[in-house]
């Protein structure tokens, strides 16, 4: 090696180096936070279908106080540990690990908004109904947050 090659990969690897490792650790962070968001979203999927696929108003509620959760976190307002939490271990809430862009949000957002209405609906139809939309709320916000 030569002695320039050699002072040059002894400036990159005091100076720019460094400071691309920690150019990284935000960007990795961020993935991790995203990656949890998106195992929430997906389990909040599966239980928005099930609500949606219950044929008791009963076990459309259930399944979408587990969409609430989901979407909440254990430390989230509405969260109700008693109904079970599918998304234990998962994060802390895909709301609460979203870092994305607001238009992926305000749609999880919606997505809570129509699970709580549908956990008060009485009659089955109606909570199958919101159910649906629920669960098309949240397929649209996690298709866009894997960026398809």
């Amino acid at each position: 090696m030569s002695t320039s090659s050699t002072r040059l990969w002894r400036y990159f690897a005091k100076y720019a180096l460094p400071l691309l490792l920690l150019a990284g650790a935000p960007a990795a962070a961020w993935a991790g936070s995203e990656g949890a968001a998106l195992k929430q979203v997906a389990t909040a999927i599966e239980h928005a279908h099930f609500a949606s696929e219950g044929k008791t108003t009963s076990i459309a509620h259930l399944h979408l106080h587990h969409v609430i959760n989901c979407l909440v976190g254990p430390k989230g307002k509405g969260f109700d540990g008693a109904v079970g939490d599918p998304c234990k271990g998962e994060g802390n809430g895909a709301l609460n690990d979203f870092n994305g862009p607001q238009r992926e949000r305000v749609t999880l957002e919606q997505a809570l908004s129509l699970a709580r209405i549908g956990t008060r609906l009485r009659y089955y139809e109606p909570a199958h109904h919101v159910a649906l939309a629920v669960h098309a709320l949240l397929i649209d916000a996690h298709k866009a947050m894997k960026g398809e």
